[in-house]
């Protein structure tokens, strides 16, 4: 579906669910007036009347088209005011914005996902796609992580994930509890526990600029090519129409150009990781 006509203005959307997911973050579902589409790893710009309005890959599944779901953590005033928002209220939707995965680059190849923080949002996004096409995929292997067990987001969602098949859940922690079984420690630690096949494989990262970083080295050191880590690289966006430049990232535009690009691209860029 193509974006709107008139990128400028927003498209009505009504508030129909909040769901708190973490004690920093919560998601958003949204009834546009319209149906609205996007590709995964694609994203939107939400408007708050009176506020602002701030970038965000959308959470839910890029198939549904009557429904669209951010998750939103809660990082300064237009996001405080997001979390405010409460059922029945009507916020604004411009896009869908910029590049996402080329899922077409994944087919017949096993897919490897390292995730953190709130980074999970537009990974849920390209899970859901990856279930709807699994037949085209070998499997799929998630690593994520978080500071603690409360941290944690879609827990529901996790436990579905563990029953389809050709999918694995891969959770780590910074500072376990009493409950929590799975494992301690940084994110990329899990990548020492999965079983791939390099030569036909992809990986995505998306999270935290220090957690992507590390992580990519971990993957090139893993023996993934430059051409086969794509990067979510979110930071820094705020027009989504390459005009403010508030994003730019050596030759450029993060809103125009990506959010997703392999490392192979972007890897001589300055300040990637900022």
């Amino acid at each position: 579906m193509p974006a709107q006509e008139n990128m400028y203005k927003p498209l009505r959307a009504r508030v129909e669910k909040v769901i708190p997911e973490s004690p920093a973050i919560k998601s958003f579902v949204l009834l546009p007036e319209r149906e609205f589409a996007f590709r995964t790893g694609e994203f939107i710009e939400l408007t708050v009347n009176g506020c602002g309005e701030a970038p965000f890959t959308p959470s839910s599944s890029p198939l549904e088209k009557k429904k669209i779901e951010v998750t939103v953590m809660k990082a300064g005033y237009v996001t405080e005011k997001i979390h405010e928002l409460q059922p029945g209220e009507v916020v604004g939707i411009r896009g869908p914005f910029g590049r996402g995965y080329p899922l077409e680059r994944f087919y017949g190849k096993e897919v490897v996902i390292l995730g953190g923080g709130c980074g999970f949002a537009p990974i849920r996004s390209l899970l859901y796609n990856l279930i709807a096409e699994k037949d085209k995929f070998d499997k799929v292997t998630l690593c994520y992580g978080a500071k603690t067990p409360e941290d944690c987001i879609y827990k529901p969602f996790v436990d579905e994930l563990r029953k389809v098949e050709k999918f694995e859940v891969l959770r780590s922690v910074d500072k376990a509890d009493e409950g929590w079984e799975e494992r301690e420690g940084v994110v990329t630690v899990l990548l020492d526990d999965i079983k791939v096949n390099i030569t036909n494989s992809v990986a995505v990262v998306c999270g935290p600029p220090i957690m992507m970083k590390f992580g990519t080295f971990k993957l090139l050191e893993m023996g993934y090519p430059e051409h086969d880590i794509f990067l979510s690289m979110e930071k820094n966006m705020s027009c989504g129409l390459g005009k403010c430049g508030h994003c730019m990232m050596g030759k450029y535009y993060v809103c125009k150009d990506g959010p997703v690009f392999t490392y192979e691209e972007i890897k001589d860029q300055p300040d990637i990781w900022k």
